[in-house]
């Protein structure tokens, strides 16, 4: 090869690289200087969470301040979504940057300042409202990248596609069953798009910590219904019955064998789970019914189907050897959330590059579902965790998701500003 060449050569990899780390130099300028706003709105939002298809102040303060960057903003989308979409100054490709906003019904028990006291009435019960899964962080987070990213319209080479997704941990009220990924891909919000990308933060990664993994990440979940169907009696006489409550122990042990004889587990793992029970009024009366609610998580298409195929045999024939009947429901609720092996090869070491290579950690299998699975449907799409545990603290004794104690340390929100924004320009550079 000859010198010139060469030389042109590393000029043009060498100005390439540069170019990055000046795009990342003024993300992170920027990042810094707005943290103290992106803390403030996530408490905010902390303190007035909305349950699914219900965040309409959310969605009034996330378009009020995508407006003010002077993106173009459409809302309800979705019931009440709000995509805020950015043209930088030159051609590139279309990068979507979700968040979800919704909160779940649960009792806050934190004892902070921006505490949620917020009640409602849910499934006949008065219970209280909390972000106890982080997705006020995650508004908050992208309400920043916006920001930050908004400021450097006129480096940017493509467009970015702000979503801000109403109901990931569904709607479930007078019979309405619905998942705000899924509407907002039936409404054409993926369309023109070419990668997404989302986090998660995590109460039990340590703060400036990223985790994230190649194909299936989390996965698909089903809800099972099984309803036994069998004869009443007195309990003194149980011979006159068909006793569904024998039918569903029975049942119930059989389930398990799926897993431990049934399923590959060397290839993926896989769960059955019954979580509910129900049959029965009295202490000597053998119902005729009995109902039992659970979850099926699985990683792929095949092994999903295996699984199904197994809960309608084993227990349409232990009702059967019973005399007794079973109707078998099994509803698919989310795909399994699979992060595109090509796109996260190449993006790892923008994660490592905003992260530090040693806070880049490859994660196990989740047995937790995401709806982000459906925008990963549509275009190659990564999914990653986000550190929100105070460092030093103990993972195994830290509070979980979905629970009373749920706590995130703000400290984090900073770096999924920064992670979001890297994304987003590396992919954009990759194009070129």
């Amino acid at each position: 090869m000859s010198k010139p060449y060469l030389l042109l050569i590393c000029i043009f990899f060498g100005g390439s690289v540069w170019g990055q780390s000046s795009l990342h130099r003024k993300i992170d300028d920027q990042a810094t200087s707005i943290e103290p706003k992106v803390i403030e709105w996530r408490r905010d939002i902390h303190q007035n969470p909305e349950l699914g298809n219900q965040e309409t102040r959310t969605a009034k303060l996330i378009a009020s301040h995508l407006r003010s960057l002077g993106l173009e903003v459409e809302e309800k989308v979705a019931v009440t979504g709000v995509v805020g979409l950015l043209k930088g100054d030159h051609p590139g490709p279309t990068v979507a940057l979700r968040a979800d906003m919704d909160a779940l019904p649960v009792t806050e028990r934190n004892d902070l300042p921006f505490k949620s006291t917020k009640k409602t009435v849910y499934n006949g019960q008065e219970i209280g409202i909390m972000h106890a899964c982080g997705h006020d962080t995650h508004v908050a987070i992208l309400m920043g990248v916006a920001e930050v990213l908004s400021s450097m319209k006129n480096d940017l080479h493509g467009t970015v596609k702000f979503i801000f997704q109403p109901a990931e941990e569904g709607v479930f009220e007078e019979g309405i069953s619905s998942w705000g990924a899924k509407q907002m891909v039936e409404e054409g919000v993926m369309d023109g798009v070419d990668a997404v990308f989302g986090l998660h933060i995590n109460s039990q990664t340590e703060v400036g910590d990223i985790k994230y993994r190649s194909g299936p990440a989390m996965a698909a979940v089903d809800n099972l219904k099984l309803t036994v169907n069998g004869r009443q009696a007195h309990g003194a006489y149980p011979w006159s019955s068909v006793d569904p409550i024998v039918t569903s122990s029975q049942m119930i042990s059989a389930l398990q064998t799926i897993i431990s004889r049934n399923v590959n587990i060397t290839e993926n793992p896989a769960i059955v789970t019954i979580g509910s029970i129900h049959g029965g009024v009295r202490q000597n009366i053998i119902p005729e019914k009995v109902e039992m609610l659970g979850t099926v998580r699985t990683y792929g298409t095949a092994q999903q189907e295996l699984i199904h195929q197994r809960i309608h045999d084993i227990a349409t024939h232990t009702a059967e050897a019973a005399g007794a009947t079973v109707d078998v429901d099994i509803d698919k609720i989310y795909p399994a959330t699979i992060n595109d092996p090509g796109l996260t090869e190449k993006m790892v070491n923008t994660l490592k590059t905003v992260a530090g290579e040693e806070h880049v950690i490859y994660h196990d299998p989740i047995t937790g579902a995401e709806d982000f699975s459906y925008f990963q449907q549509q275009v190659p799409g990564l999914f990653i965790f986000l550190g929100g545990m105070p460092k030093g603290a103990d993972p195994t004794k830290v509070a979980a998701h979905h629970t009373p104690d749920f706590f995130i340390d703000e400290s984090g929100l900073l770096l999924g500003v920064r992670a979001l924004s890297y994304l987003t320009v590396d992919y954009m550079a990759m194009d070129q």
